[in-house]
């Protein structure tokens, strides 16, 4: 197993294509890009079916890669979450085959 770090990232689908743009240039290999259906965070809960308009979907990017690529990346979506609603979260990951990452 070889160590990589994880990044994943919940935010609204109007920025995914920003995030995504920082994640390939930090180095990023990779991400995906996935539906959020729905949450709940301090007194509020959310759902896609719910809501009125698609302007307010969230979704969520996972990315993984070496510790520099990831944190080069961190700042940049720390400002990009400063204008939109979204978490992020990053940690150490194993995996098997560490040429993809």
């Amino acid at each position: 197993m070889h160590i990589r770090h994880r990044l994943e990232l919940i935010i609204e689908r109007m920025a995914a294509r920003r995030a995504c743009n920082i994640l390939e240039g930090a180095g990023l290999t990779g991400y995906t890009v996935l539906p959020a259906i729905s949450g709940f965070g301090g007194v509020t809960r959310w759902s896609r079916d719910a809501d009125m308009s698609a302007s307010s979907d969230m979704v969520i990017i996972i990315s993984i890669g070496a510790d520099a690529q990831v944190r080069a990346a961190l700042s940049e979506l720390e400002n990009l979450l400063g204008s939109h609603i979204g978490v992020l979260s990053f940690g150490e990951v194993q995996v098997l085959r560490p040429g993809r990452f």
